[in-house]
């Protein structure tokens, strides 16, 4: 594959097929944990780490794995994989862990990895195949990371709160001041609902103006024909 190959995987996964605001998949973790910015990051990067991971593995051992039973396999490395992301959370982040609590090891779950370890990384390379991964998980963290922070700066006026279990001695933000109310169903899942829609309407409207300014610039005559 060339350079231009890789940045096609690279753009599918963080706009083109995004799997959070396109594919609207792993909606659990999506709307339940991304109360805040931090908790948002934190499950986004560990999922990161075990798509690119698991894509690495099967792309490995793709040749290896007998079709009939490719899902039971493809579920046991993911399994394997998050254990590893969840036992080194519990010991270097333990309590951020306790936040997260099951959504960690509900990673394995997590419709993303799967889809993305059979439709791409059993029929591709390795390198292709983990930054596929990366990609598609990087794009699912920024759709985590910005519903986290607009769910947490309108339900209580603040960005980072708990940013000091990642780095101790910092402290959130106050953005709209610590005397803000706060607006709790931004906080509650019909905020996540309403906030990830908002989201999808934005994606979708600035597709539909790209594709209507595509449209009109193979329409205009060229200054020959004028």
């Amino acid at each position: 594959m060339d350079l231009r190959s890789y940045r096609e995987i690279a753009w599918n996964g963080w706009w083109k097929q995004n799997p959070g605001i396109v594919q609207i998949l792993g909606l659990c973790p999506t709307l339940a944990i991304t109360t805040s910015v931090v908790n948002a990051v934190s499950l986004g990067l560990a999922t990161v780490l075990v798509m690119a991971m698991s894509n690495l593995a099967v792309a490995l051992l793709r040749n290896f794995i007998p079709y009939e039973i490719r899902i039971p396999v493809f579920i046991l490395v993911i399994a394997a994989l998050t254990t590893v992301v969840d036992l080194a959370m519990n010991a270097y982040l333990h309590q951020l862990y306790l936040v997260l609590g099951i959504f960690i090891p509900l990673i394995v779950t997590n419709c993303i990895v799967l889809a993305r370890v059979e439709a791409f990384a059993a029929k591709n390379s390795p390198l292709a195949s983990t930054l596929d991964g990366a990609a598609m998980g990087l794009g699912a963290t920024l759709v985590l990371t910005v519903l986290g922070a607009m769910r947490e700066l309108v339900g209580i006026g603040t960005l980072f709160s708990g940013i000091e279990m990642v780095i101790p001695g910092t402290h959130e933000i106050h953005v709209l001041g610590a005397d803000y109310p706060g607006f709790l169903t931004f906080i509650l899942p019909p905020g996540a609902f309403f906030a990830l829609g908002c989201l999808i309407a934005g994606r979708n409207w600035l597709e539909a103006r790209q594709q209507a300014r595509a449209r009109l610039t193979r329409s205009a005559p060229s200054p020959q024909e004028a």
